[in-house]
């Protein structure tokens, strides 16, 4: 039976009030975007914050709001089958010329699945491969603006063309010294390009969109010579002056991987064409995954996309087998991965030994925070799926009877699509990038000679910086956890992971606590000599007092560790430390946390 004239005019409506509702949520979304620029230039740390925390719902809220009316106008959800594959077809011709038709798919895949049952989800109604290339876009004349501007500076003038290229960010808080500023950094960028001669196609390329992201302005851009690129980016603070200042020049990839970390909340900026961003960024930082830019920006539910894109592709080309990570297994999570690919997925548990006291639904409320918060480079991003099929063949058994043991009720295995594959499926699940745990990268150094301190060895030599540089990472980044209102809760080894560069990240949630929420107390007294000889708690403790010295017994048994972290970070077991910051906190003061290394930086005073 052919579609009728009717049927067809239905299906381009609801294409149409999808186009619409994805339309909407993008203005709202470049809406608040553009707004850091002003919150950015009045110091409003506070709704910067507040931003970024309810630019994250704007997704889920625009995908209700518009399967609501759906269902409202059309009664989407009781449309055949070929009213869908119209609907889709509708939509598609909706995304010629459009801006951002990779983010329109998504939503349509979001709202879609909303409304239609699992097994009507293939390629028929939704976009399991992109149906509009994101390519060459920017040729399109309705764009005002391209993505990124070019500047044509000869040896001469580099200082003069960088002074330019600042002030057309049209800033409305004036610089501290904007000619000093950019003499430093034209002297770091005469130091890339060395004596060399200037190429016919010297220029200096920057993202039109300002990059706002805690208390920092970020212009981000390229130097192209020859056959040479050095990507950069430049760190706009507020001075102490309380006028603006550039703090460094970040340069090579190594600095950009750190600057779009996905330990990093993610980025406010205005685009007009996030592809172009996108392309633009992997050029500088072509070993970072494309969905983990579109996160760096903010474009979470692409990314989410695209990672599950990139992880289809992967188990087709692959033939390990899914296992028990390898580690000390956690009382709230069941953690596996699969050896070839560089994530790890995390299972809640049905129950939990004392003497965790926890539910699931406190457990999914700690990631949440975690989400909405400013992850300062030191706590991992997750990425969390519901109803998500996995090969069963592809399963170690040890694995499946693991899942039976400790979390039933998120276990099915069954073939529900009926096409003769069957599927273990994961209800809920966590996924995030795989580290190396601290505590086995302390071992590794142990087992290597590194506590032998008579050892003239290279290789034991190697095996002592490694634990001087893992335990002082590890309070370094406590105290940025701290200046961030984090507190981890569980701080033991095993709950900290190495990324790049040696940076140590926190990665176990079901514990964190915002600073200004706990108690923290000296340990009191013992009055007596009962008191004093009590291998027990013998003092009152509310649920959330903190005692920063019992964190010593369970942390420093090592001479070798204890020794790093005496000299580094004695001040962690003292409450005055964490009382400080929480009474610095509570008064609204919000901390600085780079997002490089402090050496990196023009000047060593403070900013505001």
């Amino acid at each position: 039976m052919f579609p009728t004239r009717l049927d067809s005019s239905v299906a381009y409506d609801i294409a149409k009030a999808m186009m619409d509702g994805f339309n909407r949520h993008y203005r709202l979304f470049r809406t608040e975007s553009a707004r850091a620029k002003h919150r950015f230039e009045t110091a409003d740390w506070h709704g910067q914050q507040r931003a970024q925390r309810e630019r994250i719902e704007f997704y889920d809220l625009r995908v209700l709001e518009c399967s609501n009316r759906l269902e409202r106008e059309f009664k989407a959800g009781e449309q055949p089958m070929d009213i869908w594959q119209q609907i889709k077809l509708h939509y598609i011709g909706l995304l010629v010329n459009h801006h951002q038709p990779e983010l329109a798919e998504t939503f349509f895949n979001s709202v879609t699945t909303k409304i239609l049952h699992r097994s009507y989800f293939q390629n028929d109604f939704i976009f399991v491969r992109p149906a509009v290339s994101t390519e060459y876009i920017e040729n399109d004349e309705t764009n005002k603006r391209p993505s990124y501007r070019s500047y044509y500076p000869t040896r001469e003038t580099v200082q003069q063309v960088l002074r330019q290229m600042v002030e057309d960010f049209d800033l409305r808080l004036r610089f501290e010294d904007l000619d000093r500023d950019t003499t430093w950094v034209t002297q770091a960028m005469q130091g890339w390009l060395g004596d060399g001669k200037l190429r016919a196609n010297f220029q200096i390329q920057v993202l039109t969109g300002l990059f706002f992201r805690n208390k920092g302005c970020y212009i981000v851009g390229k130097a192209i010579n020859g056959f040479y690129e050095f990507p950069f980016a430049l760190p706009v603070l507020h001075g102490a002056s309380g006028k603006l200042v550039i703090d460094a020049v970040l340069s090579g990839e190594d600095d950009l991987l750190m600057l779009f970390s996905f330990a990093r909340a993610y980025f406010m900026v205005d685009m007009e064409i996030p592809s172009a961003y996108v392309q633009f960024l992997r050029s500088m930082m072509p070993r970072k995954p494309r969905n983990e830019i579109y996160n760096a920006l903010g474009l979470a539910k692409q990314g989410k996309t695209l990672f599950y894109r990139d992880f289809l592709h992967h188990l087709r080309h692959s033939t390990d087998k899914f296992r028990i990570a390898p580690g000390i297994k956690g009382m709230v999570m069941l953690v596996f991965d699969l050896p070839s690919f560089p994530y790890v997925f995390k299972v809640i548990k049905d129950f939990y030994p004392p003497p965790k006291d926890t539910t699931r639904e406190q457990i999914k409320g700690k990631y949440l925070l975690v989400k909405q918060h400013d992850r300062v480079g030191r706590m991992a991003d997750t990425l969390e799926y519901s109803e998500v099929g996995f090969p069963r063949d592809r399963f170690d058994d040890a694995l499946i009877a693991e899942i039976e043991k400790f979390a039933p009720s998120q276990l099915e295995i069954s073939d529900r699509d009926g096409d003769g594959n069957v599927e273990v499926i994961i209800k809920h699940v966590y996924i995030e990038r795989r580290m190396i745990p601290l505590n086995i990268y302390l071992q590794e150094a142990f087992d290597a000679g590194g506590a032998n301190p008579d050892d003239p060895s290279p290789a034991a030599a190697r095996a002592r910086d490694q634990i001087e540089r893992g335990v002082i990472e590890y309070g370094n980044a406590i105290k940025d956890l701290v200046a961030a209102n984090i507190f981890p809760g569980d701080m033991l080894w095993k709950n900290f992971g190495i990324m790049r560069q040696s940076k140590v990240v926190f990665y176990d949630y079901d514990e964190i606590e915002y600073i200004t929420d706990c108690n923290f107390r000296k340990v009191p007294e013992p009055r007596n000599e009962e008191e004093e000889m009590s291998g027990e708690v013998w003092y009152t403790v509310g649920p959330r007092d903190v005692f920063p010295e019992t964190f010593a017994p369970f942390l420093l048994g090592n001479p070798k560790v204890r020794e790093v972290f005496m000299q580094h970070h004695a001040d962690l077991l003292d409450p005055v430390f964490w009382q400080s910051h929480k009474d610095r906190i509570q008064a609204g003061y919000v901390y600085d946390v780079f997002p490089y290394d402090q050496d990196k930086r023009f000047r060593q005073t403070p900013v505001a």
